[in-house]
């Protein structure tokens, strides 16, 4: 049995569908886009305060730079470090023995003091520099000069950037480290763990070391460069200042339980100091040696950006963050990580979101039960007023509605029935009677109804225009002589304005002048009112016009239609007479005529314009395009009022050039051509003819 559909529906069953609609489908539909929404919102808020978390960890990590910086031009500046280099590096005019006697003498007082500077400001190595960049000394070596200094192991050669040194991230080699101290190069070596996700590498072990390093310029009391200071901190397996920045960025209580933040600091891919635990909790051992996912490796380190989003960091599903290191050359060495764990987030994100689902669904449940309750409280007395109407069509006359419990609008719908049920009854025996004297009188009047039908369709039809006209003549008049009144003022005070500026009246001239063309507009377009409103009051402004002329004046009017719809003109004249029209309305016909055969051809066509004698009555104007042409229905009322084929516009425009037309004694026509297109056809008179008199109404119409 095929299924009914919903017009057939009954009240009951469409109620029911209406109620349950918005609680079924568009409620479930907005609790899943909560749901989803709540999802991509929780995300975006971690990956948001994993952000926040990577400033902080790459704001302390600059300070650090910035310490290491401060320290070493300290150090430079001080004045042991002056008298140290003063028994040193004695004044150029020393003779040889004397700057060699001074050099033995204070061999061991400059590596002292580079130890107690270093142990004071908490760094890890120092040295010292002469001018030319050779290394003379360090807090861990004796005083080293000529051969020995050239070969003496060194730190690498990182020049000072600026009178303020920063501290740069730098990558020792096997070799530069034999410049660190014994104690320092125990922690280089770092074994490299397996590690899931990370890239391929047959590498067993890193022994390159990451540093903190600065450059500072030493100075003597006269300006003059006596050397250059390095000194700097080892980062490999640092364990006091990853904990420190793990603290400052994941302090107590910042994450929700179960959840805990970690902090890393890697050497390429691998990491050289880190909190991350191998196995979870405090006492396990630390994952310095596993590696980064080759994921973000490629993202950080390849292409030098920041990551932030969740990654896998040993074990588990971290929210993330990773910033590249680059050292004083700008070369990616390393990265600075923050992060913590996802899933405590992860499990509070999702009984957050069970949590709506429920809430959710016993919302449905509850506006459910509440609309089924109040719908019953409606179909109900419409099944019993469905009844009764069955019942009387059976013929069941005495059957009525009765009580409903429904005390609002159907109810009172309901009496309502029951009472005109009873009213109808009464009236029915009254207008049966009355049916057979209406009908004796019907038949009489329909004889002479009939003889005067084609008479007054005729006269109704003039009428029907003369009101039109007439209703339409008294609206533009009243326009045209409300709009007078503000001319005559605006023209007034602008002649005044001008009288009073006198000479200055000079330097807006350009501007009245154009007040004064604006005014003359409006004047001209009142004028136009009152004579369509009174063409009685106009009809001596009639001139001798030449219709191809005309034509051609009115193009230019049309121009932006002709372009934006690439219609090619082409044009025809073989006219000998000329035609007595006003000017202005000719063109304002001629123009409507234009703009519609423009506006039927949307996608370009052809647009024909061709004059012709009118027999020997005047001339004829014909415009032609090759558009779709116009519907039959369309074409037996297209001079009546609002008559129109499309959606925008008044549908006046072709009445009102009928009227234009008529008034001076031409034919307004159109036709579809064969094929394609319309052709309009306007044929004016060489001599207008009186205008005609206005129907009367027959002297029997208003008794009829």
């Amino acid at each position: 049995m095929p299924r009914l559909q919903f017009k057939h529906w009954p009240i009951r069953r469409k109620l029911l569908a209406m109620v349950l609609m918005p609680l079924v489908v568009v409620l479930p539909l907005l609790g899943m886009f909560l749901l989803i929404w709540g999802n991509a919102a929780v995300d975006q808020l971690l990956v948001a305060k994993v952000r926040a978390d990577l400033a902080v960890a790459r704001s302390h990590f600059d300070r650090m730079l910035t310490d290491v910086g401060g320290s070493a031009a300290a150090m430079a500046d001080s004045r042991a470090l002056s008298d140290a280099l003063d028994g040193v590096l004695p004044a150029q005019g020393s003779s040889a023995a004397v700057r060699g006697d001074q050099a033995k003498a204070h061999a061991q007082d400059l590596p002292a003091l580079l130890r107690r500077l270093r142990d004071r400001e908490r760094l890890d190595f120092i040295q010292f520099r002469s001018a030319d960049g050779q290394l003379l000394a360090g807090a861990d070596s004796a005083l080293q000069t000529g051969a020995a200094a050239a070969q003496g192991a060194a730190l690498p050669w990182v020049p000072p950037t600026s009178p303020r040194p920063q501290g740069s991230v730098e990558v020792l080699s096997a070799a530069q480290q034999a410049a660190l101290p014994e104690a320092l190069r125990a922690r280089v070596a770092v074994p490299l763990l397996a590690t899931a996700n990370a890239a391929p590498s047959a590498q067993a072990q890193e022994d390159r070391a990451m540093v903190v390093m600065a450059t500072a310029d030493v100075r003597g009391p006269d300006g003059q460069l006596r050397g250059h200071l390095q000194a700097g901190v080892l980062l490999n397996r640092n364990l006091g200042f990853i904990d420190q920045l793990n603290e400052v960025v994941y302090p107590e209580g910042a994450l929700p339980q179960g959840s805990h933040g970690t902090a890393t600091l890697f050497l390429d891919d691998v990491r050289i100091s880190t909190n991350v635990r191998l196995f979870g909790g405090e006492a396990s051992e630390r994952a310095i040696g596993t590696r980064v996912s080759s994921t973000v490796r490629e993202a950080v380190l390849g292409r030098g950006d920041t990551w932030l989003d969740r990654a896998f960091v040993v074990k588990d599903w971290y929210v993330s963050g990773y910033l590249p290191l680059t050292d004083h050359l700008g070369r990616r060495v390393g990265m600075l990580y923050v992060g913590f764990l996802e899933a405590p987030f992860v499990g509070l994100k999702y009984i957050a979101l069970a949590t709506i689902g429920l809430i959710f669904f016993a919302v449905m449940l509850v506006a459910g039960w509440v609309s089924l309750r109040w719908a019953r409280g409606i179909f109900r007395p419409l099944e019993q007023m469905s009844r009764t109407i069955i019942q009387l069509e059976a013929g069941d006359s005495q059957a009525r509605v009765g009580a409903v419990n429904s005390r609002d609008e159907i109810g009172e719908l309901a009496a309502h029935f029951d009472h005109l049920l009873d009213t109808l009854d009464q009236r029915t025996d009254e207008l049966q009677a009355l049916n057979q004297a209406l009908d004796a009188k019907v038949a009489q009047r329909t004889a002479a109804l009939a003889s005067r039908t084609l008479e007054l369709e005729t006269a109704q039809q003039q009428l029907v225009r003369a009101e039109k006209l007439a209703a339409i003549g008294q609206l533009t008049a009243g326009i045209a002589h409300e709009v007078n009144n503000p001319i005559a003022v605006i023209q007034g005070n602008l002649d005044l304005a001008r009288e009073l500026l006198g000479p200055h009246a000079r330097l807006v001239r350009d501007e009245l002048t154009l007040m004064d063309q604006q005014i003359e507009r409006m004047r001209l377009i009142v004028t136009r009112l009152l004579q369509f409103a009174r063409p009685g009051d106009y009809a001596g402004y009639v001139d001798t016009v030449d219709a191809a002329r005309e034509l051609r004046d009115c193009l230019p009017l049309v121009e932006h239609l002709l372009h934006g719809a690439q219609v090619q003109v082409h044009t025809d004249w073989q006219h000998t007479r000329n035609a007595q029209i006003n000017r202005q309305e000719l063109q304002q016909v001629l123009v409507n005529l234009l703009v519609n055969a423009l506006q039927a051809m949307p996608e370009g066509g052809e647009l024909r314009l061709s004059t012709a004698d009118w027999t020997e009555l005047g001339v004829e104007i014909r415009v032609e395009d090759t558009g779709p042409g116009l519907p039959a229905e369309l074409l037996n009322r297209l001079f009546q009022p609002f008559a129109t084929g499309r959606n925008e516009g008044t549908g006046l425009g072709l009445w009102i050039s009928h009227s234009l037309v008529e008034r001076y004694g031409g034919e307004l026509q159109v036709i579809n051509l064969p094929g394609r297109g319309a052709r309009v056809s306007l044929r004016l008179r060489s001599d207008v003819p009186p205008p005609p008199e206005p129907p009367r109404p027959h002297p029997d119409t208003s008794a009829v």
